[in-house]
């Protein structure tokens, strides 16, 4: 009796532990709780043929564990490594009761392979599957994910790295994939429900009449402006760390997600934003940062302090730590509402400290778009209003257009929002160059797409119309040259990507300007960049905001011969 029910005891224990077991994701070398580096012949998934299952799972950050929707067992999805010049086909089975889809973000592809549903390909049904097929055309750091309703927010992303057909760009001893994201149990429909009813429903950082008091933030008189104008100074992110987790490859803050390294090594760290609506501020204390790449493409070095990574943006970096100690890799959310935290370090249980959240920047006048000039100056022509549609003749004046900048500027040689008074150098996209000269061609015609908005109503556009009452797509003639000016008419970052191509920045560099494929656009601010529209079919043209483009902010380009 007594073996039967020690047998029994030992059998439900062992059941235990293999259903516990179950319920714990299973995560790949390059995101396990220590990294010891990847190694180009050591990918996770490599091969001319792969596949990858979409399903639901659970998803445990610091202890708490909820619901998310993964990639192969895990979030975020395993590691994909192919190498320039091969043909990948990659089969994708969709366990959901929905629809879904993988968009290759970065990848210059056939329009069909994109992997945008309703654009480019159908979507892929529940319980069906869908096999893209293309030639792999590039080298660099990319990352795939949803473009399916909100799954993205829901952990339905992934690493992507393209090993170059010859030599590397910037050699390293060792590298790491870092990908960065958010993640809130709350369901992101719900997420976006409450923000439709209080656009800063979860800003917590507002200010108050005691820290009035005290002096801090605005003087009585900016804030009763500011009141009149119905502007919040403080409203800096959508969503903040009062319901997210910000990750380190799946990881919390109290994970300590740790990558390793030897004193002396050449080290490349590979950064990925695939959050769904945060911007992250990266230093690692007590270590320069040389940037190598952006976007995937090579740039030429620039050594910095600290780096603003925008939603969807990707940046290489080496670094060379030569002591013998712990480094914390500090990825503070731009609202400095939580942080992201991984340690570099040359061996497993170390740790260093975790600098402090500095305090959360407000916004100005020059990001209500009012330029560097004072509000209350005069400028010849120019109607200072912050809602006069002689600042902007195609912009319709509905009610999701609660404001035009009067006088945007742009702001590329700017350190970004909140980054100002760092007290280092914080890398500006004009540091960015191509490595050498490209004989670019000049452009022959040019765009002004304004970015709008209403935060109040949280109604998000292009030109003030959103993607549901678009009439026809922006055409472009294939292999035209065409000058884009974006300009943000609203007092919020927009990260905007195109599909399918890249761009060049016009920052002053000429023919070594800089390519990318998704640009920040800081609030009262304007970026243009040069494209070549050499790439036939139908491109999505959006926010990287999920939440913004789910509102509206997104539109289709055409390619088609001439």
């Amino acid at each position: 009796m007594d073996d039967i029910s020690l047998n029994r005891r030992t059998l439900l224990r062992s059941g235990l532990a293999v259903g516990g077991a179950a319920l714990v994701p299973w995560l790949p070398a390059w995101a396990q709780p220590v990294s010891a580096g990847i190694a180009p012949t050591l990918p996770a998934l490599s091969g001319d043929d792969i596949r990858l299952t979409i399903a639901h799972q659970m998803l445990r950050v610091d202890g708490h564990t909820s619901h998310a929707i993964g990639i192969n067992g895990t979030v975020p999805g395993p590691l994909i490594r192919l190498r320039e010049g091969q043909r990948a086909r990659l089969t994708v089975i969709n366990q959901l009761d929905e629809d879904s889809s993988i968009h290759w973000h970065g990848l210059l592809l056939p329009f069909h392979m994109d992997g945008v549903p309703g654009v480019s390909f159908p979507g892929i049904p529940a319980h069906d599957s869908f096999t893209y097929d293309f030639p792999v055309r590039q080298a660099g750091t990319y990352w795939y994910h949803s473009h399916s309703g909100l799954q993205e927010q829901m952990g339905h992303y992934g690493p992507l790295v393209i090993d170059p057909a010859g030599p590397e760009h910037a050699p390293c001893d060792r590298e790491h994939v870092i990908v960065l994201s958010d993640y809130s149990p709350l369901h992101p429909h719900q997420i976006f429900r409450k923000l439709k009813m209080q656009g800063g429903y979860f800003n917590y950082q507002k200010q108050t009449l005691a820290g009035q008091l005290r002096g801090r933030d605005q003087s009585g008189k900016d804030r009763l402006e500011w009141g009149r104008m119905r502007m919040d100074p403080t409203d800096i992110s959508d969503v903040t760390g009062s319901i997210y987790s910000f990750l380190v490859n799946g990881h919390g803050p109290a994970d300590n997600w740790t990558a390793l390294f030897q004193p002396g090594e050449r080290v490349k760290l590979r950064f990925i934003n695939a959050s769904a609506m945060t911007i992250f501020n990266v230093r690692i204390p007590g270590l320069p940062l040389t940037i190598v790449e952006a976007d995937g493409q090579p740039v030429a070095p620039v050594t910095v302090d600290e780096f603003q990574i925008s939603v969807a943006e990707t940046y290489d970096l080496i670094v060379t730590p030569r002591e013998d100690r712990a480094f914390t890799i500090a990825c503070e959310a731009i609202d400095r509402s939580g942080m992201a935290r991984a340690t570099l370090a040359p061996r497993a249980g170390m740790t260093a400290e975790v600098p402090p959240l500095r305090a959360r920047p407000l916004a100005d006048m020059v990001d209500m778009g009012m330029g560097s000039m004072d509000h209350d100056m005069d400028m010849p022509g120019m109607d200072m209003g912050m809602r006069s549609q002689s600042n902007a003749p195609s912009v319709p004046l509905n009610p999701g257009v609660q404001t035009i900048s009067p006088m945007p500027v742009d702001r590329t040689g700017e350190p970004p929002q909140g980054l100002k008074d760092a007290g280092h150098r914080v890398l500006v996209y004009r540091d960015l160059k191509a490595p050498a000269d490209r004989a670019l061609p000049a452009p022959q015609r040019t765009m002004e797409i304004h970015l709008t908005g209403n935060m109040e109503r949280y109604m998000w556009a292009f030109d003030g119309v959103k993607l549901s009452e678009v009439k026809a797509p922006i055409p472009f003639r294939q292999d035209e040259r065409v000058r884009i000016t974006l300009v943000n008419d609203t007092m919020m970052n927009h990260p905007i990507h195109l599909h399918g191509h890249f761009f060049d920045l016009v920052t002053g560099h000429g023919d070594r300007a800089p390519s990318k494929h998704t640009v920040n656009v800081a609030p009262g601010g304007k970026v243009s960049f040069d494209l070549t529209a050499d790439a036939p079919g139908d491109w999505a043209f959006h926010c990287h905001m999920l939440y913004h483009m789910h509102a509206g902010m997104m539109q289709i380009v055409t390619v088609r011969p001439a």
